[in-house]
């Protein structure tokens, strides 16, 4: 990866349309029906973490975090969708969304980041399979993606029940 051409930055109004295409190619049309998407549907991302990728001045990747609750617990985010434009995949910019976003998560005072991806790719960020039953989300998912990965020491002990978006 390029890192002098790869610029990181919050996102701006200007990218939505470039990140909603993103996100059809990524995840088509079935994205809406997703368990996460059930999550973030009608909860606006913080906005401190809405993240846009840009190489060369040409928008390919972004990431965003959702506040949730778990249960009752606040102060966990959940990361998603994490986009990256497939004609520059496998270049490291998505690691590098990823490392950035975790960084400002981190700094925002967040304690738990919760995801639902495969773990071969968010196991080198520290990201760990959520003991099955821990945590439950308003939809089926398979418990073997259902990943976290603890900001502040003992978050994931302390989270437990269904997750919830709220506005942060």
């Amino acid at each position: 990866m390029s890192s002098s051409s790869l610029q990181i930055r919050l996102e701006t109004d200007g990218d939505g349309q470039a990140l909603s295409r993103l996100a059809a190619d990524a995840f088509g049309p079935g994205r809406f029906a997703r368990t996460a998407y059930r999550v973030r549907q009608g909860i606006a991302p913080v906005a401190a973490l809405c993240l846009a990728a840009l190489l060369d001045d040409r928008l390919v990747g972004g990431i965003r975090f959702t506040a949730i609750r778990i249960g009752e617990e606040a102060g966990a985010a959940l990361l998603g969708p994490l986009l990256v434009d497939p004609t520059v995949k496998g270049k490291g910019y998505g690691r590098a969304l990823v490392e950035e976003g975790l960084a400002r998560t981190r700094a925002e005072g967040f304690g738990l980041v919760l995801l639902v991806g495969d773990m071969p790719y968010y196991g080198r960020f520290g990201f760990t399979p959520v003991p099955f039953g821990q945590i439950t989300l308003p939809g089926p998912v398979d418990p073997a993606r259902l990943l976290a990965l603890e900001l502040i020491p003992g978050a994931l002990a302390r989270a437990t029940g269904p997750v919830k978006g709220y506005a942060g």
